[in-house]
C-alpha cells in the first residue's frame, strides 16, 4: 500500500528523493502520513486540494478490497 502510494506522489514532485511515507495501523485502520520537500506540497496538495482528494479516493479503492479504511495526512 505504501509503494503504491509513494509512486503515487513521485510521479507528482521533483524531489523525489524528500518523499517520506510512515504507515501506522490501528483498529480503526491505516494511517499513512506523507512528507515531501516545501516546494512540493503545493503540487502535492494540488489548486483548491484537487490532487489530494484524487490520491485518497484512490487508495480508499484499492483498500476497499482488504475492508479496511486508510487514512492520508500530508506534513509539510
Amino acid at each position: 500500500m505504501e509503494e503504491i502510494l509513494k509512486t503515487i506522489i513521485e510521479s507528482l514532485v521533483d524531489n523525489k528523493e524528500q518523499v517520506q511515507i510512515t504507515r501506522t495501523d490501528d483498529e480503526k485502520g491505516v494511517l499513512l502520513k506523507v512528507k515531501v520537500a516545501d516546494e512540493d506540497m503545493g503540487k502535492v496538495i494540488g489548486k483548491q486540494g484537487k490532487n489530494a482528494k484524487a490520491i485518497r479516493t484512490v487508495m480508499k479503492a484499492i483498500t476497499a478490497k482488504e475492508h479496511k479504511k486508510v487514512g492520508i495526512i500530508f506534513e509539510e
